[in-house]
């Protein structure tokens, strides 16, 4: 039975910054024994009110509950001191320290003369790795594990202290299937702890699976609290972005132009094996599989960041070497990479900047960057591409994730390539975000480029692939064009049940 009293409650939370609003009389709250999701689109306000709530932001106005007590969050540390504790999708972890050291940072078990006890770290690490049932144990570099086992170690700090309220942001945006069953055995366990927990995610999948109730900002205003099981993803979708959304399959009506790119039987050690497919103009390529099934692989080595071991890749008929991706930008091809923010952009430098970075030696006047070429290219794509911002100068890493994508995807085109790779496109983005992305790439398409997408999303490489490469253990097991493809057949594909067509 869950407890009527929140174990955290905002009230009236207003924060300003310099031109913006970004909360505006928001109310939340959580009690105990319930997952409690938290949705609205990027720029919606949830980052900046879960910051107000971690000591981050100071509220202009407004007040924070625990527990019917009025506190004053004044840090991070002061936060987890009082029961509230963060799991953030950016990993925080010291990559040269151990798991057991990155759990316990800052409240390190000492014994005499102040020095660490490691066996009671090890041994308390230890315990709680155990229910979360990961292969590693407290004494591994932190810095060797992949990236969703990074995941869990974040998570595992959440289990060191005696939590009123678990906030989860994005936390299976970097995890398998099955360590995605491993954290929402972790949240049910909490659940029954009597721990509240907010949880923070754009998959409308996972907030009707775990959650209990939803609660929708826009704009930075509170928009409705609805119970889970009374509402259904196009409501909810509806109070996030105050429209409809186009869900229909992708059905092409422009004539294809010619084979912008073809490979043939290309393999990369044991990544991906006898791979091959072609893509022409006006035409978008989905390409759909599990984790590890050689996607990414596939589209890494034809920007030139891998390899092949044989095989032979052909630009408008023309056989080519991709040595490098400076000669995969010179044959036309461009990368939007899985990983935008570590790969696609310079989160610290300006979007302006960031846009016109692959082609900067081509806007030089002697020893001069010419500006008035890059902010006038710079307003072309934010215009073709719909991009929010206040201006050029405006920090990458201040931008919205879809806006982010969108910077990343004009500064490719700005390029004017044959060939268009677009690598988890829409991983991160809220769904009306989402929405605008789709949209785009078939505009893409309709406009004469040659469009490679993988995805990870049946929704989404449905939606917008007229062609479906299936993918399972590194090779291409049937290709699907849109009329044909089926969530059964598709699903069949990827698991190795049918056989290569």
């Amino acid at each position: 039975m869950i407890n009527s009293t929140p174990a955290l409650r905002l009230e009236g939370i207003v924060k300003t910054f310099p031109g913006v609003r970004a909360l505006d009389n928001v109310s939340f709250d959580v009690v105990p024994g319930e997952v409690h999701a938290l949705m609205g689109e990027n720029g919606a306000g949830k980052s900046t009110l879960m910051k107000v709530l971690g000591g981050l932001y100071q509220p202009d106005f407004g007040s924070i509950f625990i527990e019917d007590k009025s506190v004053e969050m004044t840090s991070p540390l002061h936060s987890k001191a009082l029961g509230v504790v963060f799991i953030h999708q950016e990993l925080s972890l010291a990559e040269e320290l151990s798991v057991a050291e990155n759990v316990y940072l800052g409240e390190l078990p000492r014994k005499g003369f102040g020095l660490v006890d490691w066996d009671l770290l090890y041994s308390k690490t230890d315990a709680i790795l155990q229910k979360l049932r990961v292969g590693f144990d407290a004494r591994t570099l932190v810095g060797d594990l992949s990236i969703a086992n990074q995941q869990m170690v974040e998570i595992a700090r959440a289990l060191t202290v005696d939590a009123k309220a678990v906030i989860f942001d994005e936390p299976t945006a970097s995890l398998t299937d099955a360590e995605k069953l491993v954290l929402f055995d972790v949240i049910s366990d909490l659940k029954q702890q009597g721990v509240g927990i907010i949880y923070i995610s754009h998959r409308m999948e996972e907030i009707f699976k775990i959650t209990d109730r939803i609660t929708v900002l826009r704009d930075g205003q509170y928009q409705g609290t609805v119970a889970t099981r009374d509402t259904d993803e196009e409501s909810v979708t509806q109070m996030m972005i105050g429209r409809k959304l186009d869900l229909s399959r992708n059905a092409s009506h422009h004539e294809l132009g010619g084979v912008a790119l073809e490979v043939k039987n290309l393999s990369c050690g044991d990544l991906y094996t006898d791979v091959s497919f072609q893509v022409r103009r006006g035409e978008v390529l989905g390409f759909y599989g599990l984790v590890g099934a050689g996607r990414t692989e596939i589209a890494e080595t034809l920007f030139g960041l891998r390899q092949p071991s044989s095989g032979s890749i052909h630009v408008d008929g023309k056989e080519v070497s991709v040595a490098s991706p400076a000669e995969a930008i010179r044959l036309g091809i461009s990368l939007v990479p899985e990983d935008r923010k570590g790969q696609g952009l310079v989160l610290g430098m300006n979007c302006r900047d960031n846009m016109t970075l692959p082609q900067i030696d081509d806007m030089t006047a002697g020893p001069f960057v010419a500006n008035g070429a890059e902010v006038s290219l710079f307003d072309q794509y934010r215009d073709r591409l719909d991009i929010r911002t206040p201006g050029w100068k405006q920090t990458v890493g201040n931008l919205s994730g879809g806006n982010q994508q969108k910077i990343v995807i004009g500064k490719w085109l700005s390029m004017h390539p044959n060939v268009l790779i677009v690598d988890e496109p829409t991983r991160g983005i809220d769904v009306g975000s989402k929405s605008e992305i789709h949209k785009l790439i078939r505009e893409l398409a309709a406009s004469g480029y040659a469009v490679i997408v993988i995805s990870s999303e049946m929704p989404e490489v449905l939606h917008v692939s007229d062609r479906i490469a299936a993918m399972f253990s590194g090779e291409i097991v049937r290709t699907f064009t849109s009329e044909e493809v089926t969530e059964d057949n598709l699903i069949q594909a990827i698991s190795g049940i049918k056989q290569k067509a």
